[in-house]
């Protein structure tokens, strides 16, 4: 079993891997090296001072933006490669803004356990998705060759707190042209980090787009965890555990942490062959040990 504090040190390495350019957090600019052309798998913002990489769903925005003189196979290749190998692994052990979500909801305070409107509202991330990353970057690009990457410009408060504040902190020409659009977002941002108070990981339940992405493809990636069905007794101890808003380990709704296992008392939660066999075969193993 990966316990809590070995996620959590994934999920610091992740934050610190993404962000190593350390020093641009003291002189408040972008890198700008080589490394900037690939894409990390979790939530990072271009634009963090200390980010040595972009984020996918920036990429993803900025090539449907040119798509109507160049096809985004590169990011559409790497979202495809992040889905199939990790799914929502991303989200549970090398998302940053995961990270600073599940700290925020640590914070001692009465808490708001999913229920059936959280389970409605966990919808709207895919709405998102088709609207802001896929359909309005596609409609301006194509249209008038105008690059709108719509989420992170009118919505992500990854951004926001990862790159629109520290960068404007630090320089006072931005500070002169900050306007309306700024201000949405500093409250929107605000917003997101009071839910995450009273709600566990509100923006990645309701708002990812990433996290809808790779929930895609919770059926179809090697790693994570499944259900033997040979050995589930259909308790629901781990769906109530779970405070993502699954409803069963390993769907869509599912972030992959694990934490889910040491409810089982009949260990039917198992991680996908320890990454090393496929799913049913590593189920056929665990159900069947004296013909392994």
């Amino acid at each position: 079993m990966v316990r809590d504090y070995k996620r959590r040190l994934i999920q610091l390495a992740s934050a610190l891997l993404y962000n190593a350019n350390l020093k641009g957090f003291a002189n408040g600019a972008i890198y700008q090296g080589e490394s900037k052309g690939l894409c990390v798998p979790g939530l990072n913002c271009y634009s963090c001072p200390g980010a040595v990489a972009s984020c996918p769903l920036g990429s993803l925005q900025n090539a449907l933006s040119s798509i109507s003189y160049r096809w985004p196979m590169y990011i559409l290749g790497a979202l495809l490669l992040f889905g199939l190998l990790l799914g929502r692994i991303v989200c549970g052990f090398l998302c940053p803004f995961g990270l600073i979500q599940e700290l925020i909801y640590k914070i001692p305070t009465p808490k708001i356990r999913k229920n059936r409107t959280t389970r409605i509202l966990s919808r709207i991330k895919y709405v998102i998705l088709a609207i802001f990353v896929v359909y309005l970057p596609l409609f301006f690009g194509i249209r008038s060759g105008y690059p709108l990457p719509a989420f992170c410009k009118y919505i992500c408060p990854a951004g926001t707190l990862e790159g629109g504040i520290p960068l404007v902190a630090s320089d006072a020409s931005l500070q002169a042209l900050t306007g309306t659009l700024f201000s949405w977002k500093v409250c929107l941002m605000l917003l997101c980090l009071i839910s995450m108070v009273f709600l566990y990981r509100s923006f990645c339940r309701f708002l990812c787009p990433l996290g809808a992405i790779y929930s895609l493809f919770a059926k179809l990636s090697i790693l994570g965890i499944t259900v033997d069905n040979a050995k589930c007794t259909h308790c629901g101890r781990c769906v109530e555990f779970c405070k993502m808003d699954v409803k069963i380990p390993g769907d869509g709704e599912c972030i992959q942490c694990g934490e889910c296992r040491k409810t089982c008392h009949t260990d039917a939660i198992i991680w996908k062959s320890n990454g090393i066999l496929p799913a049913h075969a590593a189920c056929k193993k665990h159900s069947n040990p004296k013909k392994s």
